[in-house]
């Protein structure tokens, strides 16, 4: 029987490793955004929003573009 549609199972090995790193780097920016009082370029609560809602491109530009420095 051949049947037509996408099969998740098939494809879910090759795209794990994608899903481990968005989380992971999601995780480490909410963490540091909610330990840090100050923030470069754009205020908090924006960098919140383009931290969950803008996917891998969006911690990552956090993580190098958004912390103020502690010195």
């Amino acid at each position: 029987m051949v049947t037509s549609g996408f099969d998740l199972s098939r494809y879910l090995p090759l795209l794990l490793p994608f899903i481990v790193v968005q989380l992971g780097l999601m995780a480490l920016a909410l963490w540091d955004w909610a330990h840090r009082q100050r923030f470069r370029y754009l205020t908090r609560w924006v960098w919140l929003v383009i931290i969950v809602l803008v996917n891998t491109v969006g911690p990552l530009g956090y993580l190098l573009l958004g912390r103020e420095d502690n010195a």
